[in-house]
């Protein structure tokens, strides 16, 4: 009995999905992921509500775009914009040291981003000279988030929805595929990156209709609760699995290249066919 169970713990620590919680946990996964909503509330939240009081007429834009990224019920979406319904008027209260602050947070968010993706593909830390990268990052993020707050309302028409959808999934394909290669310095090729930017854009997509079923009705008996104090916790948790899906996105993404680039040297012959053990990739590792 032992025998057996052992023989299914090795051939559940060899598939896919115990192989993808064992790395998982060596990069503290979970641990990023609340990294990353940490930072990202301290930088993309204001960020935000200063790109979307920069665009003319935007009046509640970011409330309203957080709103759509989260995925909610119009009653619930309503209460999302109640918290930053004066957010034309940051541009106005905005001080020197407060952009100040939001770039050093903002560049801090970067250095953060690029050491997890760092863990993914287990290479070693850039030096400090790359740190521009950094800064090119972030404009690329202001402008992505520009480009998101400025998407009108989603209409009922399934046409525009799908359409919509696609739109979106472009353009964060686009966003985190360029975000990858600019933040590992280059030392990941293109190829190797694209099944990690599908696997982020989808999750992304994955974690909007679960926000339709758990977020949605949490806002609401949350704001009943805890008052507005309750609608920032949501968003708080949903920003904890925007990084989970981040950073879990281009995990698999390299598990994915991994058994790729494997199938391919076995059937080429470079490899014998019983080569290649999940644990020791061997040549699939880009580094």
């Amino acid at each position: 009995m032992t025998s057996t169970f052992r023989k299914l713990y090795v051939r559940l620590q060899a598939s896919p999905a115990g192989l993808a919680w064992s790395r998982g946990r060596e990069m503290e996964l979970m641990h990023r992921a609340m990294g990353f909503a940490a930072l990202g509330f301290l930088t993309l939240v204001p960020l935000l509500v200063v790109v979307a009081a920069a665009a003319p007429g935007s009046g509640s834009g970011f409330g309203r775009w957080l709103g759509q990224a989260l995925g909610v019920t119009e009653s619930s979406r309503g209460r999302v914009e109640m918290l930053f319904s004066a957010a034309d008027m940051a541009l106005e209260r905005t001080t020197a040291f407060g952009l100040a602050a939001l770039a050093v947070f903002g560049l801090t968010f970067g250095s953060a981003v690029q050491t997890g993706y760092e863990k993914v593909w287990d290479l070693p830390t850039a030096r400090w000279h790359t740190m521009w990268r950094h800064v090119v990052w972030l404009a690329l993020l202001v402008c992505y988030l520009a480009l998101l707050v400025g998407i009108p309302q989603p209409s009922k028409d399934v046409v525009g929805t799908v359409l919509g959808t696609t739109g979106d999934l472009i353009g964060t394909c686009l966003f985190f595929w360029g975000s990858q290669r600019l933040l590992l310095g280059g030392r990941v090729r293109w190829r190797a990156l694209v099944p990690g930017t599908l696997a982020t854009s989808l999750g992304l997509l994955g974690l909007r209709m679960f926000s339709q079923l758990v977020f949605s009705p949490l806002i609401a008996s949350n704001a009943v609760t805890y008052g507005p104090f309750g609608t920032l916790l949501v968003v708080q948790s949903w920003l904890v699995g925007v990084g989970f899906v981040v950073y879990g996105g281009a995990l698999v993404g390299r598990l994915v290249h991994e058994y790729l680039t494997l199938r391919r040297f076995r059937r080429t012959g470079i490899l014998p066919a019983d080569s290649g053990h999940p644990d020791h990739p061997g040549p699939a590792r880009p580094a």
